[in-house]
């Protein structure tokens, strides 16, 4: 047995879920139903048949509101592709996500043509004011939509516009809303609407609105069909706009201000404050430290601790960060990592009187456990705005040489810490810097889990110090790096301090 489901123009999606939920709750297949809205043209087979009594029914939460937009469609095939949809949901509920079904794939491309046609409704209907019997001002539009939205779109009229009576009127359904009551009606005419002054007020302010430098032809029109230009007031007034606009532009930029707004002002202090601002002889450098605090870090270290050495040094030493004992001592490189690396540039002949040692972080960087303090790494954030302190110690004594120990100084003067087992003993140039020197922590050979592995770190680190050596005792300034004597050694990745 096949029915043949007659749909009204007026009450469709209601109808709809009426007769499908009769049907489906019966078990009717989609092949035994078809779908006319009233006023269509039957088939030779078709004739109407009684609906079944519903049954209790659910279906997929999801589809009623896919339904209810899909049946205000112009597709005379959307009903039966949204009951055949809700037969499959009957077995497979999930489907109602599947977004790789071509069906639902269809429907909710449908959905959407929908909900971007109730939006073009909700912009460009346009109401003129017409006489009225009653002490309530009326209003009437007409409005050529795409789909059938003139019926689901009305309450939003209603609730919008609550303390007029209204109509708009298209050439399928006509919307009335009288004190607060809707009703609907079929093929109404289109309405002889009288002129509004107000239009030529609404106009002038859309001119004056119009940006003609931001000016897109193409997005201006896909959000502002010209099918709908006829029936707004503005519309008359865009091909001049458009054709102006390049004029405009031009009387614009002519008559742009000579002086600088104000807020430029504000832009520049603000800049200035993220440029490096230490341009002293080095006096007070301990001070300005002490009160720097673009980080956290000031809060729990016991102070700053500035570089050291002479500014016109030819190598500058940048280690990682403060440790407990320079935390204390306020003072670069004096704990146990400190001690091991004065040691071995004794041995490789680097006088650490002759180089600037410093960190790239000011600040002692640790986590409390129990009386002590356990070392941790400063994180990117941190590095990034203390390289505004190591900027202005570079830039002081602009050395021949940077000795880039640990990841941490790699990161602070390249901008990459990573793989630095692989960068171990190579010159890297960085614009408007000299050569920077990548090498071990002296630390890491302290945390080395073997002897062999703490040779091996040792070996590493004396033959890139010699290097540095070699710069300092040069007796003529060069740009040209010494050739890298660090061989290469089975370090453990912990050495990326």
């Amino acid at each position: 047995m096949t029915y043949c489901i007659e749909l009204p123009r007026i009450g469709t999606a209601i109808a709809w879920r009426n007769a499908a939920r009769a049907l489906a709750s019966n078990d009717v297949p989609p092949e035994g139903v078809t779908w006319n809205i009233e006023g269509a043209p039957r088939g030779l087979f078709d004739a109407s048949a009684a609906l079944p009594t519903p049954k209790s029914f659910t279906t997929a939460r999801g589809f009623v509101s896919l339904a209810h937009s899909v049946v205000w469609h112009t597709d005379p095939k959307r009903f039966g592709l949204l009951y055949a949809l809700l037969w499959r949901l009957q077995t497979s509920p999930r489907l109602i996500s599947d977004r790789a079904d071509p069906a639902l794939a269809r429907l909710r491309q449908m959905e959407k043509t929908v909900h971007r046609c109730q939006h073009k409704m909700k912009a460009f209907v346009r109401f003129r004011e017409i006489p009225s019997t009653t002490s309530r001002r009326s209003f009437a539009a007409w409005f050529e939509p795409t789909h059938h939205t003139v019926e689901p779109t009305a309450e939003f009229f209603r609730r919008r516009f609550a303390d007029m009576d209204w109509c708009i009127v298209s050439p399928d359904v006509t919307a009335r809303c009288v004190n607060g009551k809707l009703s609907f009606t079929l093929d109404e005419k289109r309405p002889d609407l009288p002129p509004d002054a107000n239009e030529a007020l609404w106009t002038t302010y859309y001119c004056n609105i119009f940006n003609p430098a931001r000016l897109k032809v193409n997005a201006m029109t896909s959000e502002m069909p010209k099918k709908y230009w006829k029936n707004l007031p503005e519309a008359a007034a865009i091909p001049d706009l458009i054709a102006s606009a390049e004029r405009r532009v031009k009387e614009m930029a002519l008559a742009a201000p000579t002086v600088a707004p104000a807020h430029v002002e504000n832009v520049r202090a603000q800049v200035g404050r993220l440029a490096s601002p230490w341009q002293s002889d080095g006096s007070d450098l301990v001070s300005d430290l002490n009160a720097c605090t673009r980080c956290q870090l000031h809060q729990a270290a016991t102070q700053a601790v500035p570089g050291e050495g002479p500014f016109d040094a030819r190598v500058m030493i940048v280690g990682e960060q403060p440790g407990d004992q320079e935390d204390l001592a306020g003072r670069p490189f004096v704990g146990p990592a400190g001690q091991l690396f004065d040691q071995i540039a004794q041995d490789v002949g680097l006088d650490r009187t002759q180089c600037f040692v410093t960190n790239a972080v000011k600040h002692f960087k640790y986590t409390p456990r129990g009386k002590r303090r356990i070392h941790q790494r400063p994180n990117s954030s941190e590095i990034s705005r203390c390289r505004w302190w190591l900027d202005a110690e570079i830039a002081k004594g602009t050395p021949d040489l940077i000795v880039a120990m640990g990841a941490v100084a790699a990161e602070a003067l390249t901008g990459s810490g990573s793989n630095l087992l692989k960068r171990c003993g190579q010159f890297e140039t960085v614009p408007n810097r000299p050569p920077i020197l990548i090498t071990i922590h002296p630390s890491f050979a302290l945390r080395a889990q073997d002897a062999s592995q703490k040779a091996a770190a040792i070996v590493h680190l004396k033959r890139d110090l010699a290097t540095a050596a070699r710069y300092v005792n040069r007796s003529q300034r060069t740009n040209q790096p010494g050739d890298a004597l660090c061989e290469t050694a089975e370090l453990s990745p912990n050495a990326n301090r």
